[in-house]
């Protein structure tokens, strides 16, 4: 009978685990701070500006459907500055200045389980609407926006362990139940039909995750 008693409270435990998880409190929003390198899928983009790869800022806010899903929306904000360059002579004509600003819309998955997950893996994806400016010295500007997609995927994680009493004192002050840090990569895919230029690429990009 002893073993019997024990044997259950044994195939109970993990059950237990779980079940003292649902006591604390869920998060139901989720805000990312994040920023990094984009590289442009632009042909001759590093003949140009010199560099393969322009800063990205971007932030984004959603809605946890459940704990794993969530849906939301963000934006990002790109530039590059560097000298124009004549096509056949390929000497320089000025400066030209290039700015990107995608909206995207998403759904993302992140696979938490458990409130006190240090690390969580999580991938995502959805529309973008991409808005785009360039402008050359002396030689006017261009601007306008395309549609496309993106896909994401990642890992986060959590700093509450770190110093308790800070976490402590988010949760108190700002509603903030979890802080993570988060590295990403996102691929945009977003062309122009006239010209057929590809105004995405594949950005590599580090944050903060704040849940309340």
């Amino acid at each position: 009978m002893k073993k019997l008693i024990l044997l259950l409270v044994i195939t109970m435990l993990p059950s237990a685990v779980f079940a003292s998880d649902a006591v604390l409190p869920i998060p139901h929003w989720s805000l990312e701070v994040k920023g990094g390198d984009f590289a442009p899928a632009i042909e001759g983009w590093s003949h140009v500006y010199g560099r393969r790869d322009m800063p990205e800022y971007a932030m984004t806010l959603a809605y946890k459907v459940t704990r794993q899903l969530e849906v939301g929306g963000g934006l990002g904000y790109m530039i590059k500055r560097g000298p124009a360059m004549a096509p056949i002579h390929g000497t320089q004509t000025g400066n030209v200045t290039y700015e990107l600003f995608p909206l995207n819309a998403f759904a993302l998955y992140r696979a938490v389980f458990s409130e006190k997950q240090w690390v969580v893996p999580y991938v995502g994806g959805g529309y973008t609407r991409m808005y785009y400016k360039q402008e050359i010295e002396d030689q006017g500007k261009k601007s306008g926006a395309v549609n496309g997609y993106h896909a994401r995927g990642g890992l986060q994680f959590a700093l509450d362990g770190l110093d308790v009493s800070a976490a402590n004192n988010l949760y108190m002050d700002f509603g903030v139940y979890h802080t993570y840090f988060f590295i990403e990569a996102e691929y945009t895919k977003a062309r122009v039909k006239e010209t057929s230029a590809e105004l995405g690429g594949t950005a590599y990009l580090g944050g903060l995750l704040f849940e309340f």
